[in-house]
Parts: structure tokens; sequence; C-alpha cells
């Protein structure tokens, strides 16, 4: 299995954090244990993503440089055992 860790980033924008990035900020106390030394996650201040156009996007979050919109806990951890899967792990 490959050693690097995924790296999560939940962008905490003003639209994101109202719209469900508090919930996502949760994802490191709810995650499965063998998770969490392969797993990083940040609270990033904002990733730009969003504009007047596309707030129904938000929250966004950043898993190993792809871009998730209108992410929420089980759409984050499902990206998260699909790679996990892919790279031959749990």
């Amino acid at each position: 299995m490959e050693d690097r860790k995924i790296k999560i980033e939940i962008c905490c924008g003003t639209a994101c954090y109202m719209l469900g990035a508090a919930e996502l900020l949760r994802l490191e106390t709810i995650m499965p244990e063998d998770w969490k030394e392969i797993v990083d996650i940040s609270a990033i201040p904002c990733l730009e993503a969003c504009s007047d156009d596309n707030l129904g996007g938000a929250p966004f979050v950043r898993i190993d440089g792809e871009l998730m919109s209108n992410a929420t806990v089980e759409s984050v951890c499902d990206k998260i055992y699909n790679i996990l899967k892919n790279r031959g792990g749990k």
C-alpha cells in the first residue's frame, strides 16, 4: 500500500462554513481509527472555488488536489475509501 497520506482540505470560507463545512470539520473525530494515520485533514480559510453564480456547490473540499463540491461527511468518507481501495488498502 502507498505510504503517502491522503490530503483533505476543507474550505472554511463563509459560504462553505455556513453550508456544511462545520460538520465536515468533525471528520477527524468520526473517521475509522485505521484511517487517522493516513489521512491529513486541514481547514483552509478559503479554497476560492465559489463565486456569486456557484454558491450552490458549497461546501467545497479538496481531496488530493481534486475539488469536490457539495461535500458531505458521507461523500468525503466514500472518496477516502475509494482512494484506499485503489491503493490496495482497507
